[in-house]
């Protein structure tokens, strides 16, 4: 048996304490006098637009006043789930960590959401209450009201808009109890471990099929942050907050492993290019958390070259593989520079590799890293033999930051983890120094920016436009995004296939997704290829040639090819 096991020391992962208690109560914490990381300033969470900020000291005391406002004022149970809908904000790991501290499940969702994909998230997480910004206000209430969710739980995590209760005025309902009568932090029931209770929940596309409500647990969280801690430098003491925190990586790498450290945490509400490149040069970032979309602007947009960043000595990235021929881009003008990455999903709380400091030359930027401690990892060839070093099959992965399961959806469940092991649906290797490569994905899901599409989602959608008899969805490559979808369509009979009909089907999509889900192209075919029991052979499509191509339509002016 060829099982590929962590170089690195094994850890001792808590088993008894809460996600909120290690971090903000344990001699793990950087508030306890004893802890490896309490040396030197508390750090915090920064918002780069206005200079505002929130130490962990002050982090630790507004979720405590939160949770006992949710507690004691609005009903909130243990076990309930608290829906957070918003961008990147300093409130938002108020808002987070004051759930856990009572106890309850978060659950991050997308602030580009629509209502159709925010009432889905809110039901299937059974949401209680509803936490967003201005913004996303009309969205999130709509959304709210369509799964019977009052509008007295939606409440604002900044900004102030009438009727509509703000964290602020929730966390002042708590200090106003006093010190002597804050709620407790919730404790693991007796009789049970922490990677046995859930604490959050995050979407995901899985290997197939629509999204799906992952169900993380505390140990999960807290064994990732360990192991990444174990091979991060003790240097690294500013992140940089530009990926979405309801995404996986911002959860773990932005939200809860920067406190571990004591990092500052230097928060960009919203993504703009100028914007992160004035808060590297700002605050003299040295290492960079990007996902490949952002990598590939870095070494292709002039306008990076009006900014110094000359102090930047490391990138990482993730969420979403990285060409070689960007590597080789990034590694020539960033010259002096290391490169890292994870490789993961999901389902494994982000990494089941990375790599470690002595592996950060760009000779292995084309490797996902090695095994983070305390994990397994073997590959399943297509026979169902296990395969060897250098052999090409299905990565699996154990590890006590593989999840729990999916919410609600025991079939997916059983299917996606097998006798302790996840299967990731991706195709890799292990080579001789334990590197991982990955070839190629078997899983379905688009990654657009690093984030998941699941091409069933559109194909549901499409197949419910009055013109469309059959409908297949599978990923493009892109330059800036890696990947958009496209839509291989069949149409209806007296249907023509024309430019007219190609774009009422991308409206169609438009106006009931997300910008991220937007399909960038339809190509009109006679059939979908399909398996004798029903599969879509995506393979087959991806494949034609020559005459068997036909008309298609790109969402772009004057893009339209008759081939």
């Amino acid at each position: 048996m060829t099982i590929f096991k962590s170089h690195q020391p094994p850890l001792d992962i808590p088993s008894s304490l809460t996600a909120w208690d290690w971090l903000f109560d344990s001699p793990y914490s950087p508030l306890t006098p004893s802890s490896p990381t309490s040396a030197g300033p508390l750090g915090g969470y920064t918002n780069a637009a206005t200079g505002a900020r929130l130490d962990y000291a002050r982090v630790r005391t507004l979720s405590t006043h939160l949770a006992t406002a949710l507690v004691k004022h609005h009903g909130l149970q243990p076990g309930e789930t608290i829906s957070l809908f918003s961008q990147n904000s300093i409130w938002y790991p108020i808002a987070m960590f004051g759930g856990l501290r009572a106890g309850a499940v978060i659950s991050g969702a997308s602030p580009a959401y629509g209502v159709e994909e925010m009432a889905y998230a809110l039901k299937t997480a059974k949401a209680r209450f509803l936490m967003t910004m201005e913004g996303s206000l009309r969205v999130a209430v709509e959304a709210a009201e369509r799964v019977g969710l009052g509008r007295e739980r939606v409440i604002l995590l900044e900004g102030r808009v009438e009727g509509f209760k703000t964290v602020q005025e929730l966390v002042e309902e708590g200090r106003r109890e006093g010190e002597g009568r804050q709620v407790g932090s919730w404790k693991i029931p007796p009789g049970k471990r922490n990677g046995d209770v859930c604490g959050y929940l995050s979407f995901s596309s899985g290997t197939t099929g629509l999204p799906k409500a992952v169900m993380i647990s505390h140990q999960n969280v807290i064994a990732q942050c360990l192991q990444i801690q174990q091979i991060t430098p003790v240097t690294h003491r500013k992140i940089m907050a530009v990926l979405p925190l309801f995404h996986i990586t911002g959860l773990v790498h932005q939200l809860h492993l920067p406190v571990l450290l004591n990092a500052e945490v230097i928060m960009l509400p919203q993504f703009t290019m100028p914007g992160m490149l004035k808060t590297i040069v700002d605050y003299k970032l040295t290492e960079l958390l990007l996902v490949p979309p952002i990598i590939i602007r870095l070494v292709r947009d002039k306008e990076v070259n009006d900014y110094d960043l000359s102090h930047v000595t490391r990138f990482s990235s993730g969420a979403a593989p990285l060409s070689e021929e960007i590597i080789q881009l990034l590694k020539k003008k960033f010259p002096g520079t290391g490169f890292k990455q994870g490789y993961g999903m999901t389902e494994s709380c982000s990494c089941i590799t990375a790599h470690p400091p002595e592996k950060y030359d760009y000779k292995y930027a084309h490797t996902g890293g090695a095994v983070v401690a305390n994990t397994e990892v073997k590959v399943i060839k297509e026979d169902g033999t296990e395969a060897g070093v250098g052999e090409a099959g299905e990565i699996l992965a154990r590890g006590p930051q593989i999840v729990m399961g999916y919410l609600g959806n025991e079939k997916a469940t059983q299917e996606t983890f097998v006798d302790g092991w996840l299967r990731t649906g991706d195709q890799g290797a292990m080579d001789e120094e334990g590197m991982i490569h990955i070839l190629d994905r078997i899983k379905e899901m688009i990654k657009v920016k690093g984030i998941g599409v699941a091409p069933a989602e559109l194909e549901d959608l499409l197949l419910g436009h009055p013109e469309v008899e059959d409908v297949a969805v599978m990923g493009i490559k892109d330059d800036y995004s890696g990947e958009l979808p496209k839509a291989f369509v069949v149409l209806k009979d007296g249907v023509n296939a024309d430019e007219g009909v190609g774009r009422a089907l991308m409206k169609w999509v438009r106006e009931r997704k997300t910008r991220y889900k937007w399909i960038k192209e339809v190509e009109f075919v006679d059939e979908i290829p399909k398996s004798a029991s029903g599969k879509i052979l995506r393979r087959m499509l991806r494949d034609r040639k020559g005459a068997e191509v036909g008309v298609k339509v790109r969402d772009a002016v004057g893009e339209k090819a008759m081939l």
